[in-house]
């Protein structure tokens, strides 16, 4: 498996965050820092997924339901805002990618994946773990790359 395409998913929210000055979300949505933080803790729990097939798991679990806004808070508090996630982000990034091109026909594992990204995303079942990547890749970073866009002053 190839981490080309994720690593281009990246750049793209990359591009929106790097030097950016972020305007109060419309109530309901999340902030630039909340964006961030979700997006490194949902690279943390897709690293343990990923280094759980390379180690020979024929079983892992993918839980982004899980995760809460209290969480990505404190996330936020002790990275100090959205700089320090932001150098957090390229830190998980750079892992899962290197992961990703380490997993050859492990990609084929399925996982059990629960997330729940509004109404456009929803998946609640095992899947081959490259699916679960495509959909990160195609879906859910474009979907906070979109979001991060529009609260940019």
């Amino acid at each position: 498996m190839d981490s080309g395409g994720l690593r281009r998913a990246y750049g793209g929210v990359f591009a929106e965050i790097d030097g950016a000055v972020f305007g109060p979300p419309p109530e309901g949505q999340l902030s630039a820092e909340q964006i961030v933080a979700h997006l490194v803790a949902n690279d943390e729990l897709m690293i343990q997924a990923t280094e759980a097939l390379l180690a020979g798991s024929t079983f892992a679990y993918y839980d982004l339901e899980d995760i809460h806004r209290p969480q990505l808070d404190a996330l936020i508090a002790e990275q100090g805002g959205v700089r320090g996630l932001a150098a957090l982000l390229h830190g998980t990034s750079d892992r899962l990618c290197a992961l990703v091109d380490q997993l050859g026909l492990a990609a084929d594992t399925p996982v059990e994946t629960h997330l729940r990204e509004g109404f456009d995303l929803i998946v609640d079942e095992p899947l081959p773990w490259s699916r679960t990547l495509d959909l990160h890749t195609r879906v859910h970073l474009p979907k906070h790359q979109a979001q991060l866009h529009l609260l940019r002053t």
